[in-house]
This record gives C-alpha cells, sequence and structure tokens, in this order.
C-alpha cells in the first residue's frame, strides 16, 4: 500500500518508539500535523512557541538520556525554534527537530514563510537533511535518530518540502544505519589508557575534573567506584552535578567562574587533572595560562575535536567515556596508586577554611536560604530546572543533588527562558511517578517564555516555577555593580506583573510568599494540588552570588564572602 511522505514521517516515529512530540503547526506542515491528527502511537503537545517546543523536548532529552521529538513549521516557525537548536548544540542534547518547508517548486523563490532553515541551523546542529524525495525520508530519520544520540550527541534538523509531505510512496523502513563517513571511537587506546594510568600512579595530587559528558554517557556509576577505589578526589562543572553525588566525601564541589574556594584551590594545586567528558569551557577555566598551571592533563572525550582544543593535552584518549572507565577500573586490579592522604588532608583544609556559605537574616528571604530548603524538602524527590542567571548559579551551588540528570539547566549557551518549558518536557518525562519538576527561575528570565503556563494547564503538567524576584536582570545587575561603577542601566525591573494573579489567570495556582513559613506552606500546597503553579519569593534585591573568579583572573583569584 502506497502511503504520504506525511504519513512515513509517523511511521518513521513511531519505528523509533517516540513517545511524545513537542510542536507548533503552521501551513508548510500540515500535512504532517493532519497524519498527526489521525495516529494514535505518540502524544503531540502542543506549545505556545517554537522556541519552548525546542526546550520541552531539551529537557524530555535531558532527563531520559532519550531523543526529544519537535516539529515546527517553515520561516519564522523554524527562526523561533534555532535559539533551541544552538541551546542544545552547546550542550550536547540529543534531539531531532523536523521542520516544514515550502514546496520544491518555490524554493528560492522567496515565496511565502520560506526561509534557509538547512543553511541557518548548520552552524547550530550536529547534521542537518534538505529532504528532496519522497523515498529517502525513512532512511534520513533513522539516520537523524542514530546520529543525534550516539558519539557526542547533538541535536539534528530534518527540513522537509510540502509537496514531499504529499507525494505517495512505498514505506520500508531500515533495519540498521550505514554510513561511512559517520563512526564514533567507542574503544579507547590500550596503549594510551597504560600511559594515563603510569600518570595516575605516578602522581600526588590527582584530580577527576568531571564535565557534562559524565552526564550523556551515563557513567556515573563508573566514576564513582573509579574515585573509591584509587581514593582521588573529584570536581564537577556546572553540567555534571550530581554525579559524584552531594554527600561523596572525595568531592570538592562545582569549579569555576562561581566554583567552591575548595574546588577552585583543587584545580590550582593539582599535578596531574583527569578530565572526564569536560571541554574546558571559559567559565570553567578563567584565566586559561594560569588553569591547572602545575598539571599535566589526562583527557578522556568522545569527541577527538574537544581535546587538546583549549588545554594542551599530555595524555589524549579517544573513546566513550563509560567503556573507559570500565578500562581504568580493571587496570586498577593491575597497578598500585599512590597514598594521595596528604592532598585530600590539604583539601579539607580548603574546605574547612572557605565553606560554601551566606549571610542568612530574618528581616528578609534570602534566595541562597530557598534553594536549600527546597533541597531539605524535597531532596532527590525533585528533578531541578533553572533558568539563567544569579539563580541558576545559586542551585547548581546549594541545592543537594544526589545523582545525574536531576539537575537541568542550559549551560553553554545560557538560555534564559529556557527554565519553564524546559521542566514541562521533564514533567512529561516523569509523568506517574513521584518525582516533582520544579523550575528555579528569576524575574527576569521566567517572562521570556510565560506562555508556557498554558501549555503546562492544557496538558496538565504539574510544573512548581519558584522565581526569585529581586525586581532586578540580577547577574547583568552584579556586573553593573561590581565591574561598572554601580552604572545599572537597564537592569532595575521597576514593572512587574502580580505573578499570582498571572498564572492563576492561565488557571494555575500562584503564591506570594514573605517568609520562611509562608514559604514552606505554599511549597508544600502546590506539590498537593498538583497544578501548574508560580511560587513569588520576594527576596533580598542586592544578594550577590559569591565565590566568584573576576573575568580575566585564575581560579585561585576569587572574590569571596566579605571582600566585596
Amino acid at each position: 500500500m502506497e502511503i504520504s511522505g506525511a504519513k512515513m514521517i509517523i511511521e518513521s516515529l513511531k519505528n523509533e518508539g517516540v513517545e511524545v512530540v513537542f510542536g507548533y503547526p503552521g501551513g508548510a506542515i500540515m500535512n504532517v500535523y493532519d497524519e498527526i491528527y489521525k495516529q494514535n502511537h505518540f502524544q503531540h503537545i502542543l506549545s505556545r512557541h517554537e522556541q519552548a517546543s525546542i526546550h520541552s523536548a531539551e529537557g524530555y532529552a535531558r532527563s531520559t538520556s532519550k531523543v526529544g521529538v519537535a516539529i515546527v513549521t517553515s520561516g519564522p516557525g523554524f527562526t523561533n525554534a534555532v535559539t533551541g537548536l544552538a541551546t542544545a548544540y552547546m550542550d550536547s542534547v540529543p534531539l531531532v527537530v523536523i521542520s516544514g518547508q515550502v514546496p520544491t517548486t518555490i524554493i528560492g523563490t522567496d515565496g511565502f514563510q520560506e526561509i534557509d532553515a538547512v543553511g541557518i541551523s548548520r552552524p547550530c546542529t550536529k547534521h542537518n537533511y534538505l529532504i528532496n524525495k519522497l523515498e529517502d525520508i525513512p532512511r534520513i530519520i533513522k539516520e537523524a535518530f542514530h546520529i543525534a544520540n550516539t558519539g557526542r550527541p547533538g541535536p539534528v534538523h530534518i527540513d522537509i518540502p510540502k509537496d514531499i509531505t504529499a507525494e505517495l510512496g512505498i514505506f520500508e523502513y531500515p533495519k540498521e544505519v550505514n554510513i561511512p563517513t559517520y563512526k564514533p571511537t567507542i574503544n579507547c587506546n590500550k596503549k594510551q589508557l597504560k600511559k594515563a594510568m603510569d600518570a595516575i600512579c605516578n602522581a600526588k595530587k590527582p584530580l577527576l575534573y568531571i564535565g557534562g559528558g559524565a552526564v550523556i554517557s551515563n557513567c556515573s556509576d563508573e566514576i564513582r567506584k573509579f574515585a573509591k577505589l584509587a581514593n582521588i578526589p573529584a570536581v564537577e562543572t556546572l553540567m555534571a552535578r550530581g554525579v559524584m553525588g552531594h554527600t561523596n566525601p572525595l568531592l570538592c564541589g562545582m569549579l569555576g567562574m562561581h566554583g567552591e574556594y575548595c574546588a577552585n584551590m583543587a584545580v590550582h594545586d593539582t599535578d596531574l587533572l583527569i578530565s572526564l567528558g569536560a571541554r574546558f569551557d571559559d567559565r570553567v577555566t578563567g584565566r586559561l595560562d594560569e588553569f591547572a598551571k602545575k598539571a599535566k592533563v589526562i583527557h578522556i572525550d568522545i569527541d577527538p575535536a574537544s581535546i587538546s582544543k583549549l588545554v594542551h593535552t599530555n595524555y589524549p584518549i579517544v573513546g566513550d567515556l563509560k567503556v573507559t572507565l570500565q578500562s581504568m577500573i580493571s587496570e586498577l586490579d593491575e597497578v598500585q596508586v599512590n597514598d594521595y592522604s596528604n592532598w585530600l588532608e590539604l583539601l579539607a583544609e580548603y574546605r574547612k577554611k572557605e565553606p560554601l556559605k551566606f549571610i542568612d537574616s530574618s528581616d528578609t528571604l534570602k534566595p541562597q536560604w530557598v534553594i536549600k530548603r527546597v533541597g531539605e524538602l524535597l531532596g532527590e524527590k525533585a528533578i531541578v530546572s533553572t533558568d539563567v542567571g544569579q539563580h541558576q548559579m545559586w542551585t547548581a551551588q546549594f541545592y543537594p543533588f544526589s545523582r545525574p540528570r536531576q539537575f537541568i539547566t542550559s549551560g553553554g549557551l545560557g538560555t534564559m527562558g529556557f527554565g519553564l518549558p524546559a521542566a514541562l518536557g521533564v514533567a512529561r518525562a516523569i509523568k506517574d511517578t513521584e518525582l516533582v519538576s520544579i523550575n528555579i527561575t528569576g524575574d527576569g528570565s521566567i517572562l521570556m517564555n510565560i506562555q508556557e503556563l498554558m501549555t503546562c494547564v492544557e496538558s496538565n503538567l504539574p510544573v512548581i516555577n519558584i522565581v526569585l524576584n529581586n525586581n532586578y536582570l540580577g547577574m547583568v545587575r552584579q556586573w553593573q555593580t561590581m565591574f561598572y561603577e554601580n552604572r545599572l542601566s537597564q537592569t532595575d525591573l521597576i514593572m512587574q506583573p502580580d505573578f499570582k494573579m498571572l498564572v492563576e489567570s492561565f488557571g494555575g495556582c500562584g503564591y506570594q510568599v514573605h517568609t520562611k513559613k509562608e514559604f514552606d506552606l505554599a511549597l508544600k500546597d502546590a506539590i498537593k494540588n498538583k497544578k501548574v503553579a508560580m511560587i513569588e519569593v520576594l527576596v533580598q534585591r542586592d544578594e550577590e552570588v559569591l565565590p566568584m573568579v573576576p573575568n580575566g583572573h585564575a581560579l585561585n583569584e576569587m572574590t569571596l564572602l566579605g571582600d566585596e
């Protein structure tokens, strides 16, 4: 039986086991949406903006390790989606995004809602396709899912003209993928591994530097086991929070611009930095020529382009991190590592000297207290998404993350407006469980995709939004205060909506709190109601995110609480 190109897309998604698609219809993708209406293979969640569709697919993918799927239309539908693609690309999130395109006869004529989607998406996708033949649909979709979720994951974009979705043909979905030019290295070079293990055995101050690749490769258990067997301390990047678990005695904390004193000093003092799926981002390294200056570097990554890109690597190892760590654990049975007790004692002194802290107040709510309190009340039961800004850094610092994929945030691109739609995707992923989807956001970020409150209500997704309202674009204000002589250009948010009334107008639950007791009651009530909620917390306006490594400074040159 012949079926349309549109139905081939639906059948292909069915073959890939897709259970939910986020999207927004329009003219060029209308044939596909007609088939979505007829099918019962997966749920479609209607976002209220295409950027939010991609972020929701990201939240779903980041929290499950499955491929997130979104469908949008041509022209402005696609350009709205580009921010989401770039966000996913920077953080290596596996997505397949399908966009409609004008008919092939109109391409290149500046037709209505025509845009060069493939040209635009090329810099911010792992791969992209323009389908120009009906028979290519099954193969391309099969390849897209394979590329998105193998090697270093990332978003794959498929652009399909409207006339192709209307053509009829025989559907046959391929059983295997064969891409001769795409063969990610899974197993590392044994000789390189042996050299790295020798370096570990000879080191006096080794340090595990854990990046987002550890989350992607699902190797938290292997990292914890290796660290424990070898007795090597560890630091985590923003994207790796939860890999070691917050109670792990070998964890020095998060490193980087807003990293903990102990973690940054550990990097400064180490003589062997063991990078596990990290990319040496500038917010992590600080002044690059001073980063881990005393150390030799082992860099393990599945992406060979990441190795020695920014920091010279003495022991490069290309391979899947989980597989490589399993080999390293096996090697530990055959080698004798050093006694690192003196090194661990030094790090304990750093931790004691300058623990992560804030000055609590009985007069005003501190944002750090709010985040710690959410951790005390929910702990492992919450998956926490954030927007971008001060609240993001406080969450990374003060929430007690116990496992990977518990912290969902935009790291590389730093996308304001990410939190609510991402938490929506998380809520769909954890549906029918006892887990809670929390979005910790700011009064600036939340307004950027506020329309997704309607999506939450319509799809019965009980995201709890905690808005830390300081009436500022907080992180920009902090920089203006510290480095621009307090010239607060366009960061004082004088006009604000009534957030309680706003969420209630969408059909959700709203709360405004001024005290600790009110916050506890609001959070417990929001969880009980099982509806989208917004808890506006009126926090101290001028609180800073500290420690902070000023731009252009080394990691050991931190501004600490009391220095400012």
